[in-house]
């Protein structure tokens, strides 16, 4: 079960920042991201979160019924406890030992305050959204995310794993209703893919007992979904790379991570996290 909790906490993290933000769209028609919203990931992805919340928060206040900007608003604010303290290393989700065994973090009080603050904020537009028309596009991917990210809390800042893997859960079941009305939202695909690449890596017998939870694990399908939304996808596609590199470094392909990381680095040359990730590898 130690095995089972540290791939749950695992999972949890990869599904930080599992949100993709659209333009109003019918159902049948492909996301087209905002350009203002699109900015904003980009600066989260170079690590300019002060230049990010302003983006967001610009947003907010002239889309004051999108629930995907407050929602976007709290993925910076987490992005940045992440780097503040170094949450995303690779070397903590390629040895699960190492994982079972970290230390809980130490949060920053007013960050969380912030970060609770955008997602009740979103919640609340997005479940009044949804009470009325049940399968509106953002107001979906804005409760996909707000699970995402409270998960993402959960297990890799307080270290409460199960809790992760339920809120885990619950964003996937919406991922995929929002991709039965829209499967052209490639970014929704992530949910999806998370949980059934790190839950499909678990022993037989853990994958059983998963199922009878209602958990998806078919491994390959995960890799699948996040192939779709690395090639596809608006705001996530940068993160889905990221994690089909962490994916093949699980699996011991170096050269497929090499090259995912170094377009990364190339595309995001203030995030050092790639460059150092490279570094770790061994020369070619």
């Amino acid at each position: 079960m130690r095995q089972l909790s540290a791939r749950h906490g695992v999972l949890a993290l990869l599904l930080a920042c599992i949100a993709a933000l659209t333009a109003p769209a019918k159902a049948a028609d492909a996301i087209v991201p905002p350009a203002a919203l699109e900015t904003g990931f980009r600066q989260m992805y170079n690590l300019d979160f002060d230049g990010a919340h302003n983006t967001f928060t610009l947003w907010e206040a002239s889309h004051p019924d999108d629930a995907l900007g407050p929602a976007s608003n709290a993925a910076a604010y987490l992005f940045a406890e992440f780097a503040r303290l170094h949450i995303l290393e690779s070397e903590l989700f390629t040895d699960d030992q190492r994982f079972a065994k970290r230390e809980k973090q130490a949060p920053d009080p007013q960050a969380r305050a912030a970060f609770d603050r955008e997602l009740a904020k979103s919640d609340q537009i997005s479940g009044r959204i949804l009470s009325s028309s049940p399968q509106d596009t953002k107001a979906l991917l804005a409760q996909v995310m707000s699970n995402g990210l409270r998960g993402d809390y959960a297990a890799m800042i307080e270290k409460r794993n199960l809790a992760g893997l339920s809120y885990m859960k619950t964003g996937r079941v919406l991922a995929q209703k929002l991709l039965a009305t829209d499967p052209n939202c490639y970014d929704a695909y992530l949910a999806v893919g998370v949980e059934n690449y790190l839950l499909g890596a678990n022993a037989a017998p853990i994958r059983w007992l998963l199922r009878l939870g209602g958990a998806e694990t078919n491994k390959e399908e995960g890799i699948a979904k996040l192939r779709l939304t690395a090639e596809k996808g608006h705001y996530l596609a940068p993160y889905a790379r990221l994690l089909l590199a962490v994916a093949a470094l699980r699996d011991h392909d170096r050269e497929t991570a090499r090259r995912l990381l170094n377009g990364l680095a190339e595309e995001f040359p203030q995030n050092q996290l790639y460059r150092r990730e490279l570094a770790r590898l061994p020369p070619q």
